[in-house]
């Protein structure tokens, strides 16, 4: 399972994501630009350059006709994928740290920092996913939590509810319609680094420093299962088509320049989803992984590290025809 090795960024990567087709591939990092590949060779589609800091977050709607980004210039870009053009801006007081669009692409959820006296807040606003109308400039819901920072948020199914994590390492559940708070419950003992929905958004999970990763139930917040790593994790995805978790991370970028790579457990993890036993490791970047996005299909996934690489991974024939044995995989 050669990789294909990109090099489009000079500075880390902080997120990477698929359209909905999985044709392309979208990447940020702390350089100002977003890149799009094309997902099957690599090809380099496209720059989009026109922010005036890092990037934090990427998504692209539904129908691959425009992508969002938020930065650390204080924004949210909505850019035409075809032609690169910037169709959008809004400012807020602080760095936008994710953006996400809902499944149907007519909302746009963000979160933005809290910093300089202001509260971290989450805002949605109303999409219309045709590049040459006018977007509206004021969210449908705004609402913050001044005692618990947000750090990562997502849709649930049927645009139901928002999902936040939090700095002190809780999961809260907030209503989409009103902003109200429904559910909060603490789920790591350390800051929530990623939370990436299941396909059918029924179940996500959640990545920490504290070296876990869980899978939480969407509609109670239930802890479903908990995977144990080696290592701070930076991010987690699902697999949509086999019973396998993705995890990534490592030790803490500040001490990477005096640790070795084997040392420094920068491996992409696989773990079975049902048995919580890792089986395997992917080893490549030479920094922590700071992003793992799977194909929609389940053919392959794509990783970000810390050392300015995206690797892009087809599975090969062996790991759809591998056959998890219980009791042949687990120590004694």
């Amino acid at each position: 399972m050669r990789p294909i090795l990109l090099k489009g960024h000079e500075r880390p990567l902080t997120q990477l994501k698929y359209n909905r087709e999985g044709d392309l591939l979208f990447s940020t990092a702390r350089d100002k630009i977003v890149n799009v590949y094309y997902s099957h060779n690599g090809e380099r589609l496209g720059t989009y350059t026109g922010h005036q800091g890092a990037l934090w977050s990427v998504d692209v709607d539904p129908t691959s006709t425009i992508v969002a980004t938020g930065a650390a210039d204080n924004t949210i870009k909505l850019w035409e994928i075809r032609s690169g053009r910037c169709i959008h801006t809004w400012n807020f007081p602080t760095a936008v740290k994710v953006v996400q669009f809902n499944e149907d692409g007519n909302m746009l959820l963000a979160i933005t920092e809290q910093r300089m006296g202001y509260q971290g807040t989450v805002y949605v606003f109303p999409i219309t996913i045709d590049v040459e109308a006018k977007q509206a400039e004021e969210p449908i819901i705004k609402f913050s939590s001044p005692e618990n920072k947000f750090t990562k948020a997502g849709w649930s199914y049927l645009n139901k509810w928002i999902i936040t994590g939090h700095l002190d390492g809780s999961v809260s559940k907030y209503d989409a319609k009103t902003g109200e708070l429904v559910q909060k419950i603490s789920v790591h003992e350390k800051e929530v680094t990623d939370l990436q929905f299941a396909p059918d958004m029924s179940y996500f999970i959640t990545t920490s420093k504290d070296k876990t990763a869980k899978i939480l139930d969407t509609k109670n917040l239930k802890v479903m299962k908990t995977f144990v790593a080696d290592a701070p994790l930076n991010t987690g995805a699902i697999t949509p088509t086999k019973d396998y978790v993705i995890l990534g991370g490592g030790q803490d970028a500040k001490d990477v320049t005096t640790t070795g790579s084997r040392q420094g457990k920068f491996e992409a993890r696989f773990y079975h989803k049902i048995f919580e036993d890792e089986i395997g490791r992917l080893k490549g970047h030479f920094g922590p992984l700071n992003t793992i996005a799977v194909h929609p299909a389940g053919t392959g996934f794509a990783s970000g590290g810390e050392d300015g690489y995206v690797r892009v991974h087809h599975f090969d024939k062996s790991y759809f025809d591998f056959l998890y044995d219980v009791e042949r995989m687990r120590p004694e």
